[in-house]
């Protein structure tokens, strides 16, 4: 079976197109699939402004729009694409796909209807959107753990609300641990973030400068690792942090965006 594994595409249908799609059965993602730099200025924007005690910056109506359909669109292209040579499965990881729930409290505040992207890719063929589930595709046990905070993360960054976002990382990584200990043995993990102290230096230009250099990584990835071995482990989320490394046996890849890698099992 032969296996392209694609870092986090962040709707790079351009960067996407430039890799061969010949003969391939079954395609990974490791999240992030639309393109959002409209959400991401945003985000950082606001993480400055938090540093310099100012309130953040409010979203309007047109901001809503705009940074919802750039994600939308540019996810339900690339998903299109793709499943036209192969079964695509894909994680959502912390660009995640906007759900009803958020749609309808956009509705209510502004009174603006947008299509639901969960609704359009379900009705794409040969695609799959899995979330913390483990599937068996000819053959092979493959899981899919979905974006997370790990509390790894909070101790690592600090940040200022620490107590409320320890709270919810203890609660999101409890979960994680049980997820994976349900996976148990199997051949490939796909995940959004890396193990822990693996491809996951923080180096990326326009990050707060109190980020740099630390690991974003999750330790609860790495334990699971290091106890069951699989034979592979494909993510993304920190760019700069492209790469391979190993853990005994286990071939641990950074796909960055849409950096690729097949592998044949």
């Amino acid at each position: 079976m032969r296996i392209l594994a694609i870092g986090d595409p962040h709707g790079d249908l351009k960067k996407v197109r430039k890799i061969s799609l010949k003969n391939i059965d079954l395609i990974l993602l490791t999240g992030d699939l639309g393109k959002a730099d409209l959400a991401r200025k945003r985000f950082f924007e606001n993480q400055k402004r938090k540093q310099q005690g100012l309130d953040e910056l409010e979203e309007t109506a047109k901001d809503a729009i705009a940074m919802r359909n750039e994600i939308h669109n540019s996810t339900i292209n690339l998903l299109k694409y793709l499943s036209k040579y192969a079964r695509v499965y894909a994680i959502e990881g912390n660009v995640g796909i906007p759900n009803k729930s958020e749609l309808n409290k956009i509705k209510k505040k502004y009174g603006i209807k947008l299509e639901a992207t969960m609704d359009k890719v379900q009705r794409i063929k040969n695609v799959k959107i899995v979330k913390n589930s483990l599937r068996k595709i000819n053959g092979l046990r493959i899981g899919f753990l979905d974006y997370f905070v790990d509390t790894s993360w909070v101790k690592e960054f600090r940040p200022k609300d620490y107590n409320e976002k320890m709270k919810k990382a203890k609660e999101q990584t409890d979960k994680a641990r049980k997820i994976l200990k349900k996976f148990g043995k199997m051949d490939i993990l796909v995940c959004h973030q890396p193990p822990y102290g693996m491809l996951d230096r923080v180096n990326f230009p326009g990050t707060p400068k109190n980020w740099q250099g630390k690991h974003a990584g999750s330790k609860v990835v790495l334990d699971y690792v290091k106890k069951y071995r699989p034979k592979y482990v494909f993510c993304g989320h920190i760019h700069e942090g492209q790469g391979h490394a190993r853990v005994s046996k286990t071939q641990v890849y950074n796909l960055g965006v849409a950096g690729w890698k097949i592998i044949e099992l």
